[in-house]
């Protein structure tokens, strides 16, 4: 596991400070590798929407409806 040291804003150290005493998380570090797991997790699918997007543009059309698109988009965010 690779190890960093990172500064925070004071809003943010707070806000840190605050979801663990809440018990939500045990550490600084959990609360930070889960919110970097879930901007990938974001960023995948972002990625897929956009190369939907693309394919559509360049074929000028897609065979897939707005429903089966937007059913598709909802998956992928859910997991």
């Amino acid at each position: 596991m690779g190890r960093q040291s990172i500064s925070f804003t004071q809003p943010n150290d707070e806000w840190l400070k605050a979801q663990v005493e809440t018990k939500e998380y045990s550490s600084k570090s959990e609360l930070v590798n889960d919110l970097v797991r879930q901007a990938r997790q974001q960023q995948r699918q972002i990625d897929w929407i956009s190369a939907k997007l693309e394919k559509a543009e360049n074929s000028g059309f897609t065979s897939d409806s707005k429903e089966q698109i937007l059913k598709q988009s909802k998956e992928r965010l859910n997991g």
